[in-house]
Formats: C-alpha cells, sequence, structure tokens
C-alpha cells in the first residue's frame, strides 16, 4: 500500500535550500498539500550537465537524471533572462553568462554592458522558467511560464536573487529585487510555472 505522505511528496533536484524555501513558500501559498524536500544525498551524486540549447530540455534532462536515485516524484527547473535585441541572451546560459564561477554583481554588469547604447524597445526582456516533473524515470509535467520586463540602465534594489535587480516589472513599477516576497510569487515566472506544475500533478 503506497505511503500518503509518501506520495505527495516532490524531491527538488538541488542542492539549494535557499531555492527550497522559496518553493515551499509558493506551495504554501497556492494551498495545495504537498510536501517538498530537497532530494537525499544530492550533493554526492555526479552534477547533471545542462548543456542542451534549450530550457525545456534542461530540465526534463536534469529531472530524468536524478530521478534514478528516487522512488518518488522529482522535479527539476531551467530559468534565465532572456533579451531578445541581444539574440535570446544571456537565455540557457544566464547562470555562466559572465564565465563559469562569476557572481551575481559580474553578471549584471556584463549584461549592463552589452546593452549600452541600447533604448526604448530594445530593452524589453522576459524570465522564463521551465519545470520537468518526472518519476520512474517517466516525465509527468513539463510546464514553462514566463514574464515581461525592461532592463534598467543600472540596478534596483537588494532582495531577490540573479538578474532581480535589473528585471524592471512595469505593471508594479518596481525590479524584482524591490518586491515583496510574497509580490514577487505572486508575478514571477517560477511562481507561475510552479502553481501550473500543482495544478497538473493535483
Amino acid at each position: 500500500m503506497t505511503d500518503t505522505r509518501e506520495s505527495r511528496t516532490l524531491y527538488l533536484a538541488s542542492g539549494n535550500a535557499g531555492k527550497l524555501k522559496e518553493f515551499r513558500v509558493l506551495a504554501e501559498a497556492c494551498g495545495k498539500n504537498w510536501q517538498l524536500e530537497l532530494l537525499p544525498g544530492f550533493p554526492s551524486l555526479a552534477e547533471f550537465e545542462e548543456s542542451a540549447p534549450t530550457f525545456a530540455e534542461n530540465a526534463a534532462g536534469k529531472a530524468l537524471y536524478y530521478s534514478r536515485h528516487s522512488n518518488g516524484i522529482v522535479f527539476a527547473d531551467d530559468s534565465g533572462l532572456v533579451v531578445p535585441a541581444l539574440g535570446g541572451a544571456p537565455g540557457v546560459f544566464s547562470a555562466r553568462y559572465a564565465g563559469p564561477g562569476a557572481s551575481n554583481e559580474q553578471r549584471i554588469a556584463k549584461l549592463l554592458s552589452e546593452m549600452k547604447g541600447l533604448a526604448g524597445a530594445e530593452r524589453s526582456a522576459y524570465f522564463v522558467c521551465v519545470i520537468a516533473a518526472v518519476r520512474d524515470a517517466r516525465a509527468l509535467a513539463i510546464v514553462s511560464e514566463k514574464v515581461d520586463g525592461e532592463i534598467p540602465n543600472e540596478p534596483r534594489g537588494s532582495d531577490g536573487f540573479g538578474y532581480d535587480p535589473l528585471f524592471f516589472f512595469p505593471p508594479l513599477g518596481k525590479t524584482f529585487a524591490e518586491l515583496r516576497a510574497e509580490e514577487k510569487s505572486r508575478h514571477s515566472h517560477r511562481g507561475k510555472a510552479f502553481r501550473r506544475l500543482l495544478e497538473v500533478l493535483d
């Protein structure tokens, strides 16, 4: 007989406790009865190489790869910032945009440098997030969401992470780094994608 708690547990294919906390906040806000945990033993597993050209392939590949180490539902996400005027960069290379091991500040500095001289619609951008859920080497769901915004001339705000200080969200007149946690979860690409995932799994 299947354990009810186990059947309602989602294992995040990550060793990032901060990311787990964000997903838990999202799950609680949705009112969904899912237990979220980091994949047991994740730090000791060989790292999955995210070398695919699309967010969906990276998310699905990562979830399939790590699901081999669990009997439960494993989910993984891939997300990034897309600037059409830069040919879609940073895109799937968002985390490695300024080179391996670069800091958030270095990635932001490079993006601002690349966008120097661009104005108006050329500074439009969007965040995209794809989440894949897998059990027993079978994909249960792959969902995708995006949120549109603009790249300001300088960073604003001290909350969030990654490119949040450089992503201006016109409907609220703030960057993602200036939003309260509940505001960000309501409007962000990751928040919208995770809500869709829980709806599909339910």
